[in-house]
């Protein structure tokens, strides 16, 4: 499968992104995490309202280079006039929204009215849906289904891969582009390969492998990982470097994984 840009089933290479939910929710100055993210490769930063001070706090440390990173944010309100006011806040901090998502499906048809609106106006460039339940798959499948989405954001690794049974193959369908939330998450983190299965890999450490095996899914169109650690930052950037993963190692990460 060839991929196409990020908004749609298939970009060329998928977007190793960052996500702001608690280390952005600060007063601490965050251009020394940003800028070298900028540096490295990082050009997507993922937010929402539901995430205290990060929106604010992700503008301020985007500043002059705001340009170069893609902005993907949210909705996460019940009422519609409060949809408008975060909106309202959004596009003041941020300029436009590359990526508009309703965050957990809250009042979706109020909310993707919204943001339909917002993207006529040329202040959205695309429109999602996010949730991080395999228990609302469901009802994001059936919005899926509506053709009013361009992404949503799910949470997918080897240890949860309930995305798979509906959803990927949906999106892949629909042309959707797909976001992976919490990819390091579930308590994938306590496993523990061998040097050798690394070695296998091709990678220098399990996290990584992890964020490969995402990665390397031709229906991703970019996993979100959170750190504060420079160290930990180059280890994401390098999984979303070619050469991806190919069946059989795909195939390790999940036996390392116990799936």
């Amino acid at each position: 499968m060839e991929r196409r840009p990020l908004g749609t089933s298939e970009v060329d290479v998928p977007v190793i992104g960052m996500g702001t939910w608690r280390t952005f929710d600060t007063t601490a100055d965050r251009a020394p995490l940003v800028n070298p993210a900028l540096a490295a490769g990082v050009t997507l930063f993922d937010s929402s309202p539901m995430y205290g001070r990060a929106e604010l706090t992700l503008a301020k440390a985007l500043g002059s280079r705001r340009a170069e990173a893609q902005v993907a944010t949210k909705i996460w309100t019940s009422d519609s006039a409060e949809g408008r006011r975060q909106a309202a806040s959004a596009l003041n901090l941020f300029g436009h929204v590359e990526i508009y998502q309703v965050h957990n499906l809250v009042a979706w048809p109020e909310q993707l009215a919204l943001l339909e609106e917002l993207k006529k106006e040329s202040r959205v460039t695309v429109i999602g849906a996010t949730h991080y339940q395999e228990s609302a798959f469901g009802e994001l499948a059936s919005v899926m289904r509506t053709g009013r989405l361009d992404m949503v954001q799910i949470p997918y690794n080897p240890l949860r891969r309930d995305a798979e049974q509906e959803l990927l193959p949906l999106a892949a369908e629909l042309g959707l582009g797909v976001l992976v939330m919490s990819p390091l998450q579930g308590g994938i983190l306590d496993r523990k390969p061998e040097p050798a299965q690394l070695r296998e890999l091709s990678v220098t450490s399990w996290p990584e492998a992890v964020l490969k095996w995402i990665a390397s899914d031709p229906r991703i169109s970019g996993v979100l990982t959170a750190t504060q650690d420079l160290e930990h930052l180059r280890q994401n950037v390098l999984a979303g470097e070619p050469p991806w993963f190919d069946a059989s190692q795909r195939d390790l990460v999940a036996k390392i994984a116990g799936t």
